[in-house]
């Protein structure tokens, strides 16, 4: 067992030349710029290559040519960076190309960015949000098995709070499932023989054998996501079974809710978390669940208002779910302000319970 004191930034580094990356282009934006420079000092002593790009769009789509080679690769920047990679990420998803993007937010407002994104198509993208630093080390694993197992981009969404803490990480790295080789990739021994490969967004296929088709391969994708979707759902419930109180949270505040819902619990106080780790595939069903006993629901995120649409979705009486997070900064806008105070965060959700108990 390897155990290293390091801050996030560096574990989801080391995690990711651990699953095998090998070419990262990015730019700089805080405060994803100390993920960029972790890799920039570690990835080429790993035979890998790392650029800091002149803008996003050239980052973005560096490791689109790369990861088209069958190569493991990764871009990143923070939300609004990645929002100018928008349109690249929507053809990977589209023309079944994996990439991994690491977006490291300033608060949590990026979660419909993450979620949603704002390419064009039916294009979806796996998105994990790790709670604290071994998991990020955890997730950043397996953001890059998942993208290559099903041929489409992964979003890594963390914020800069988890980048810039340190703590001790375990570096044993996981026992994942052995993927297929990579058939599809496109580079160049096909070149001359009649059998190079072409992707694009309105097919797939080979120069004599032009492939299904647009609506065929459209068709295929939406059957892919709606597997994934149902397969690939990702959660932690904690003191669900009797909770009459449900706060619902992402990423890092949830582990400050978690904190919150321990002590209150610990005084006999029904109160429990749904934390959903993948924020797609929403966990829709295991929340369904998680709420049967729940007369209020809050949800806590450091927005004002976006995972919050899911919550609704997947809570049979949309009427019990309440907002009890919001905006969050310091005057910079660059860090998280005082929402993360355990007695704020308390605060708010004994306001559900004195709806509940009255």
């Amino acid at each position: 067992m390897a155990r290293i004191f390091c801050d996030g930034s560096e574990a989801m580094a080391r995690a990711a030349i651990a699953s095998g990356l090998r070419f990262f282009a990015g730019y700089p934006m805080a405060p994803s710029s100390d993920l960029l420079e972790q890799l920039t000092g570690k990835l080429p002593r790993a035979g890998g290559v790392c650029v800091a790009a002149e803008t996003e769009i050239e980052g973005v789509n560096m490791a689109l040519g790369a990861a088209m080679t069958g190569n493991r690769a990764a871009t990143g920047s923070t939300g609004q960076g990645v929002a100018l990679m928008q349109e690249t990420i929507s053809e990977c998803a589209l023309h079944e190309t994996p990439l991994v993007v690491f977006t490291v937010g300033r608060m949590q407002q990026d979660y419909f960015q993450s979620t949603r994104g704002g390419g064009w198509g039916d294009a979806r993208t796996i998105c994990m949000a790790p709670k604290d630093v071994p998991e990020a080390f955890e997730l950043t694993q397996r953001v890059f098995h998942l993208a290559d197992k099903y041929r489409m981009p992964a979003i890594l969404l963390t914020d800069g709070m988890l980048a810039r803490t340190q703590v001790s990480v375990d570096l044993t790295p996981l026992e994942l499932e052995a993927l297929p080789p990579k058939d599809w990739a496109v580079d160049g021994t096909g070149t001359g023989t009649g059998r190079s490969k072409t992707h694009w967004t309105w097919n797939e296929g080979k120069v004599n054998n032009p492939g299904p088709g647009p609506q065929k391969h459209w068709s295929n994708l939406a059957e892919k996501y709606a597997h994934v979707a149902q397969v690939e759902p990702r959660w932690e419930a904690i003191h669900t079974d009797d909770a009459e109180v449900l706060i619902v949270a992402f990423g890092t505040a949830a582990k400050f809710v978690e904190y919150v819902v321990g002590e209150m619990r610990e005084e006999g106080h029904k109160v429990g978390l749904f934390r959903p780790i993948t924020l797609w595939p929403f966990p829709e069903e295991a929340l369904e669940r998680a709420a049967a006993t729940a007369k209020v629901v809050g949800v806590f995120e450091l927005n004002a208002g976006q995972m919050i649409d899911d919550v609704k979705i997947s809570v049979p009486n949309r009427r019990l779910v309440r907002a009890i997070g919001g905006i969050s900064t310091d005057r910079s806008g660059l860090s998280i302000g005082d929402l993360l105070d355990a007695p704020v965060v308390r605060a708010r959700i004994e306001t559900l319970m004195t709806g509940v108990n009255a």
